[in-house]
């Protein structure tokens, strides 16, 4: 297993990936009323279940592109240009919250057990349309391509411990009303900064050879 070459592609993806994981959404507003109503420890199941989620699309997003790439090498190339489009909508939409920031307001929850909050949290991420299109950005890196098993494996484990992380940071955080005020007021240079890193991953993508 030759990790050390594909460590470039890795950093490049989980770095989008994080940065996405960060960026406030409908998954975020789900485990802010969850957090707030029934606590850190739901919504830290509610997290495994989103992270989950996350995987599913992550492998068959790298399985669907390996197929089309092992049928058609140039549709690297269109990928690319497709994820760099939608990386550069994602800095659109981080500018457009900049410039006036919609209130975070959680879901409207009611108690559910353990077994109901994973579903919650694995259903809304693999039925949201978005988080498919941002993987398919993240798969367009290329970052296992050529790779084993071993190595699928192992970058899929990260990205599953950086969508969990991520989230669960959030479920944690923000169940505080002082983290929740403190970031309310930051929200406007947080957002610019996100716009600016997916403007620069944008092109990054775009200019990439091989």
């Amino acid at each position: 297993m030759d990790l050390p070459s594909y460590l470039p592609g890795f950093l490049a993806a989980y770095g989008i990936l994080m940065i996405a994981a960060l960026s406030p959404g409908p998954a975020v507003a789900m485990l802010l009323g969850i957090s707030m109503s029934q606590g850190r420890g739901a919504a830290l199941i509610t997290t495994f279940g989103i992270a989950c989620g996350s995987v599913m699309i992550n492998i068959a997003t790298l399985i669907g592109v390996g197929l089309l790439l092992s049928q058609a090498a140039w549709a690297m190339q269109i990928l690319r240009f497709i994820g760099a489009g939608y990386l550069l909508y994602l800095a659109w939409s981080s500018f457009k919250k900049a410039g006036s920031p919609p209130p975070l307001t959680p879901i409207a929850t009611t108690r559910h057990g353990w077994g109901r909050l994973f579903a919650a949290g694995f259903l809304l991420q693999v039925t949201n349309p978005k988080a498919i299109v941002f993987w398919l950005a993240i798969a367009s890196i290329g970052a296992t391509s050529g790779g084993g098993a071993g190595i699928v494996l192992l970058f899929v484990l990260g990205a599953f411990l950086i969508s969990f992380g991520c989230h669960g940071a959030w479920a944690l955080l923000l169940s505080a009303q002082p983290v929740r005020a403190a970031y309310t007021r930051a929200r406007r240079g947080i957002e610019a900064a996100l716009g600016a890193f997916f403007c620069f991953a944008a092109w990054r993508l775009a200019t990439a050879k091989g």
